[in-house]
């Protein structure tokens, strides 16, 4: 039995594909599924039923996989240990950000992070917090920077800044009057919300007292952008909320739109999450401490209440 066995086990229960899996692990097809073949002759036993198509895991090759999992993970730490040992901070690091902190996170931090860590190759992907996690679990993110708590056995969480809510009025709105919004002026009704599967739609969902009556909706908007939420919120259609750092870019015109809520403001908690068993941590301490530093410059908020993103 060989770690390179396991690697190939790990992306045929992936892909669920012999052809696939081996485009994915840089090897030919015959070669992956050679060596997969030995594993199973050489425990007795089936790990893939290949005669369904896609191919399906044995129920003993459930168990298999997940050991193999663990096994390769553990593997993959001896390299830490070493590059730790040695100081050095390098090679390929995965990370996930969520679609409402991409825009504007990423431009502040990325430049000064390859310029402090050269021999970092950083990988970022835009994914929603479910995605994240999946793919943390699997091991095809090594962390991930999404809005907390998420209360996940697996997954540690480190805060790296709280964003204020602030809310954007147009002139004819009833609460274009009010310099500062409190929670209790809310009403989810007549906000203009992301589509669903945005963790920031449920956490304005979560902050306001009334609750959301379909029957009363004229129109339903599915759309992942705040920008559209402005655009539609100018043209009347109702308010919305906007994470602070999405409104630094505003001209002059939408500035004066902003509310500001009374203290405690409500916030949303970024943190980087990574699995527990913290492969690469070296390197994920090195992007929290730029992160950090740097955002803390943007955001002097103290006096904040975090909302929850799990929807309710």
């Amino acid at each position: 039995m060989t770690i390179t066995q396991l690697q190939y086990v790990l992306a045929v229960a992936e892909h669920k594909n012999f052809t696939l899996a081996a485009e994915k692990s840089y090897v030919t097809q015959p070669t992956l599924s050679m060596q997969v073949q030995k594993l199973e002759d050489e425990l007795d036993i089936l790990i893939f039923d290949r005669g369904k198509k896609p191919i399906t895991i044995t129920e003993v090759g459930q168990k298999i996989v997940a050991q193999a999992k663990n096994i390769v993970a553990e593997a993959e730490r001896i390299k830490d240990i070493v590059d730790q040992d040695k100081g050095f901070i390098g090679g390929d690091y995965t990370i996930g950000i969520i679609p409402t902190v991409m825009p504007t996170l990423l431009p502040m931090f990325l430049n000064t992070f390859i310029k402090k860590y050269p021999k970092v190759n950083l990988i970022i992907k835009e994914q929603p917090t479910e995605a994240l996690i999946r793919n943390i679990l699997d091991g095809h993110l090594d962390a991930g920077i999404a809005a907390t708590p998420l209360e996940i056995e697996f997954i540690k969480e480190r805060p790296l800044y709280y964003e204020p809510f602030v809310g954007y009025v147009p002139s004819n709105h009833r609460l274009a009057s009010h310099k500062e919004l409190g929670t209790e002026d809310l009403d989810v009704n007549d906000i203009l919300l992301l589509q669903d599967g945005h963790c920031f739609r449920d956490g304005v969902i979560n902050l306001c007292k009334t609750p959301k009556n379909h029957q009363e909706e004229h129109f339903k908007i599915e759309s992942g952008s705040f920008e559209t939420l402005v655009s539609l919120s100018d043209e009347g259609m109702g308010m919305t909320l906007l994470p602070y750092l999405n409104t630094l870019e505003l001209d002059s015109k939408k500035i004066n739109q902003l509310r500001p809520f009374r203290n405690p403001s409500p916030a949303r908690e970024i943190s980087l999450i990574y699995h527990k068993s913290e492969l690469k941590i070296q390197i994920t301490e090195a992007l929290k401490e730029v992160i950090s530093s740097i955002v803390k410059g943007a955001i002097a908020f103290q006096d904040v209440k975090i909302i929850s993103p799990l929807a309710k």
